[in-house]
């Protein structure tokens, strides 16, 4: 078992030298920490008890070093809350101490060092100092152990101790893909950039390529160590070493993260909870700059306090969005410290819900708080990702969007989609997912927008479907479009004819007077042969005698030339069906009759067909388009 120990307290309270004793390792690594005698930076032990492996993070006390502080205690199973016993509680004792209990850490013991310095009476008050700090918190019925680190008095009852609180915690489980918090970047001679970190979520194996971000830069695992041993793959929980291929260690800073290839996104909006602490003199305001502390990065932020008032009171628990100044990743349920802008004193904390969020709008405000309240009392990844997709709406999203989202394994993530697919709850578009109640809307939408286009252009045949598409969902995936219709014509609510839609109940029915124009346009153009009138011509003589209109006269000539009576050979000359084909024949009875060449110039054409060279012409450019002759100089190939 694997976990990681964590110092918190108070600067010269003795973190480092506990951690010394313990492993018999000087976690200050730094010349001017030997030099102040003071912990500037992380520093870092291991302890091996047998059934458990310890990785220690020390962290420093100073107040002018809590980033520092914050970039090892992101990473942390139990917290060693280090208070010396001559000076008691003191500020850092207590921002550390709400630090690790904001970030979620739910096990610790509290370590009186320097007791050899006081007596039993003094004891006793530290006692009631601590009792009444974590009152109340994970701290609460936590061991207390009285040591001393230069006479080494209580030291293996403190290891004993410790080993009991570790052995009671369940073993750690994720289903959160591979993250490794960069807390510390150097290079080795002959192995180049190596990075270390808590590995937070999933493994890292040998050979694996992982994502460097927010870099955007792929690399390679050349090298792995844990406890100060190679190992072929590390596992979540564990101190970790990795020899990174493919990039220099200059390039490299701590903040960044490594993380499964082509999973997470950048994002510099996240919606989160958010806890104000108590002793926090102000509420936390929208519009308010904020310092953003998450994993080992530290970032600014501008605050949108998700309530009516737009602000959190101090120890009051509401939602909010950050609006970030650097591009970053995050994973729902990751914790955070805020912290105030200057100067620079911790003031809440909170929880990730979702990353990757859009702008809320005021306007909406009840909806977004409905969803995200969702996130927190949803019980299953089930309902999790059905909420995100209801969120979407008719967009609906895509497996990579969703896993970026969610942070979930592939297998996670597949597993919570078909369970909702099974159900219908949740409708898989190609390689896009839409939540059931949007999908309907949808389809409500353009049943709605064809019956419009039927009422305002009655005798057309139906509605294009790009056309259909602009009015009712340009700004939806062409998949979830595609998907809506298929259902709808699966239903019969509409029929899809190559390129146009129509509603299965519509009907081009025409009114007398209409009726009347149908039939003198036929007339027309069967009585004329080849020798077609224009088409304007035709309209305006079909509607003599009628109270049509040439532009509805117009419309019911389409009628022929959607269903196929009418040919248009140009803008200008259309003719009947059974015309083209009874030429089409006498143009293949005059090949077989000169079958040496199979030639025709346009005066034979002319003669074929009966018709003047304004109709030959336009007759033999329209078979040429339909590759039924050739142009051969000024002949005609008939094919």
């Amino acid at each position: 078992m694997d976990i990681i120990v964590g110092t918190a307290g108070h600067i010269d309270h003795g973190k480092t030298a506990l951690v010394k004793v313990i492993t018999g390792v000087d976690a200050d690594r730094l010349p001017e920490e030997k030099l102040r005698g003071i912990t500037i930076d992380l520093g870092f032990a291991e302890l091996d008890l047998g059934e458990v492996k310890i990785g220690f993070v020390d962290v420093p006390g100073h107040e002018k070093f809590v980033k520092n502080m914050l970039a090892g205690a992101s990473g942390i199973d139990v917290v060693l809350l280090v208070i010396a016993a001559d000076e008691g509680v003191m500020p850092q004792t207590r921002e550390h101490f709400e630090i690790c209990r904001l970030l979620g850490v739910k096990h610790g013991l509290i370590v009186l060092t320097k007791s050899d310095l006081v007596d039993e009476e003094f004891l006793d008050l530290v006692n009631l100092d601590v009792i009444e700090l974590v009152e109340g918190s994970f701290l609460e019925k936590a061991p207390v152990v009285s040591v001393s680190s230069k006479s080494g008095a209580g030291i293996e009852y403190l290891k004993s101790v410790l080993s009991d609180v570790i052995l009671k915690i369940p073993v750690r489980t994720s289903e959160i893909v591979t993250r490794l918090p960069i807390d510390r970047v150097f290079t080795v001679k002959g192995f180049g950039a190596v990075v270390t970190g808590t590995l937070a979520t999933g493994n890292i194996e040998i050979g694996e390529e992982l994502d460097l971000l927010p870099l955007g830069k792929k690399v390679r695992v050349r090298g792995i160590q844990t406890h100060g041993s190679d190992v072929r793959i590390a596992n979540a929980g564990q101190r970790t070493a990795v020899n990174l291929s493919g990039i220099e260690h200059t390039d490299i800073t701590r903040g960044m993260i490594l993380a499964e290839s082509d999973t997470l996104r950048l994002t510099q909006i996240f919606d989160a909870e958010i806890e104000v602490l108590k002793d926090s003199k102000r509420p936390l305001k929208t519009r308010q700059r904020v310092r953003i502390h998450i994993g080992t990065i530290e970032t600014f932020a501008r605050v949108q306090i998700l309530n009516d008032s737009g602000e959190i009171a101090s120890g009051e628990t509401d939602l909010a969005q950050f609006r970030l100044e650097d591009r970053i990743c995050v994973v729902p349920n990751e914790r955070f410290i805020v912290r105030q802008y200057s100067p620079q004193i911790t003031i809440a904390g909170g929880k990730v819900l979702i990353g990757d969020a859009p702008k809320h709008q005021k306007k909406v405000l009840e909806n977004t708080r409905k969803y995200l309240i969702g996130l927190i009392d949803s019980d299953s990844k089930e309902s999790k990702v059905k909420l995100i997709l209801d969120n979407a709406g008719e967009s609906g999203s895509n497996f990579p969007r969703l896993q970026a989202q969610t942070g979930w394994q592939k297998n996670v993530l597949e597993s919570a989609l078909a369970e909702n697919v099974e159900k219908k709850s949740v409708i898989g578009a190609y390689n896009y997912y839409v939540a059931r109640t949007p999908f309907e809307r949808l389809k409500d939408k353009i049943i709605r927008e064809i019956e419009i286009h039927h009422l305002s252009e009655p005798l057309s045949r139906g509605m294009l479907r790009e056309t259909l598409r602009e009015k009712t969902s340009s700004h939806i995936p062409s998949e979830i479009f595609k998907t809506a219709l298929i259902s709808l014509k699966d239903s019969g609510a509409v029929l899809i004819e190559q390129d146009t839609v129509r509603l299965s109940k519509h009907s081009q029915e025409l009114s007398g007077d209409e009726d009347l124009v149908r039939e003198n346009l036929r007339r027309i153009y069967k009585t004329s042969g080849l020798n077609v009138p224009t088409l304007e011509t035709a309209l305006v003589d079909s509607v003599i005698e009628t109270k049509v209109s040439a532009a509805q006269a117009r419309k019911i000539f389409q009628l022929f030339v959607n269903s196929g009576e009418l040919i248009k050979v140009t803008e200008e000359f259309y003719f009947t069906r059974e015309e083209i084909a009874v030429l089409l024949i006498n143009l293949k009875k005059y090949a077989d009759h000169n079958t040496s060449d199979r030639l025709i110039g346009v005066a034979e054409f002319k003669d074929l067909a009966g018709v003047s060279r304004k109709y030959a012409i336009p007759l033999l450019e329209y078979f040429d388009a339909q590759k039924k002759t050739r142009r051969a100089g000024d002949k005609r190939l008939i094919l």
